[in-house]
């Protein structure tokens, strides 16, 4: 885990650093060109680095060990963060588009485009490469601050491209009323962008199901199946930033041993831990296995048995999610 945090350290600070360079680099081409356009993408890029700075604390804060306050650790910062990001960045589009409107009504002149575009363009390439490498990495660390901040300087660099087009079709057009159209276009994919990230990150707050990640568990199990291993239910997936929580009723022999039924639980819960990259904190609540369980269960030498095998039950998101057994899913 200590190397999964310096590895979050190393990007974020990477991010921040450049996030500040580049908003120099765009408002000295705001300066030299006076178009509203580049005034955009460089008041966006304060919202980079206010964004990244907090991105940064929140990493050192999700990486605190547990606590008597934060039982669970203090991982959902990250979701806090990711939508704090996305509030900034909502707040900076409405705000451009303010200044598209002004920009109609009382035009500036356009100078030195031939600056502009090199100085955009090199910002372009430096902040796709960048948020390419912290979306990389945010996956590889499950970060969702990492991926979060990653995804937002790729439509950074994506609105950085808008303006180096529209500023190239300027210089070749001359119609320098085509400034605040582009202006008004950004401030629409700066939005939309905004609005995803603080969809995602209440989603994450109010632990929304992650359909993917819980399908990647469902599959994990199917693999790993075990004959004494009669029933799962009730299953339930949190993630607190990088870390699991994993809780689930697990059916196993009525007339097992307590040592037997913790010894199985334990290997339960080595399978999930052993396939999943992350810190798994994992919750079961052993069941005892009733007779219409015969129908499904799958150990061979079993010394109750009151009926015959007839078929066995294939493990999903649907039936794996329920608080009950089985019983008619193996029945009919």
């Amino acid at each position: 885990m200590q190397q999964t945090q310096r590895i979050k350290y190393k990007w974020m600070s990477i991010s921040l650093g450049l996030s500040a360079v580049l908003m120099l680099l765009k408002f000295t081409a705001w300066w030299l060109t006076s178009s509203t356009a580049v005034l955009t993408d460089a008041l966006e890029s304060i919202i980079n680095v206010v964004a990244s700075g907090f991105a940064f604390y929140s990493i050192y804060l999700s990486g605190l060990p547990r606590d008597r306050n934060h039982p669970y650790g203090h991982g959902k910062i990250e979701f806090f963060s990711s939508g704090f990001e996305g509030a900034l960045i909502l707040s900076a589009g409405v705000f451009i588009i303010f200044q598209a409107i002004q920009s109609f009504s009382a035009p500036q002149p356009i100078t030195h485009l031939d600056w502009g575009v090199g100085l955009i363009a090199l910002t372009t390439f430096a902040n796709a490469l960048t948020g390419w490498l912290l979306v990389r990495n945010g996956k590889a660390t499950n970060s969702i601050t990492l991926i979060a901040d990653g995804r937002h300087l790729l439509t950074d660099s994506l609105s950085s491209l808008i303006v180096v087009v529209g500023i190239v079709i300027i210089l070749i057009t001359g119609l320098t009323w085509f400034d605040g159209v582009l202006s008004l276009i950004l401030s629409l994919v700066i939005i939309w962008n905004g609005f995803g990230l603080i969809r995602q990150s209440v989603a994450g707050l109010m632990d929304e199901t992650d359909l993917s990640l819980l399908q990647r568990i469902v599959d994990i199990l199917n693999q790993y199946k075990h004959p004494n291993w009669i029933d799962i239910h009730n299953m339930r997936v949190q993630r607190y930033g990088a870390d699991l929580h994993i809780d689930c009723h697990l059916t196993l022999p009525y007339y097992w041993t307590l040592a037997q039924v913790h010894h199985e639980v334990h290997e339960f819960e080595e399978v999930l831990k052993g396939e999943i990259n992350t810190e798994v904190e994992i919750f079961i609540h052993a069941d005892p296995c009733l007779p219409e369980c015969c129908h499904y269960c799958r150990i061979t030498d079993c010394p109750v048995r009151a009926q015959v095998f007839s078929g066995d039950v294939e493990w999903t998101i649907s039936n794996l999610s329920t608080n009950q057994k089985h019983f008619l899913t193996a029945e009919g």
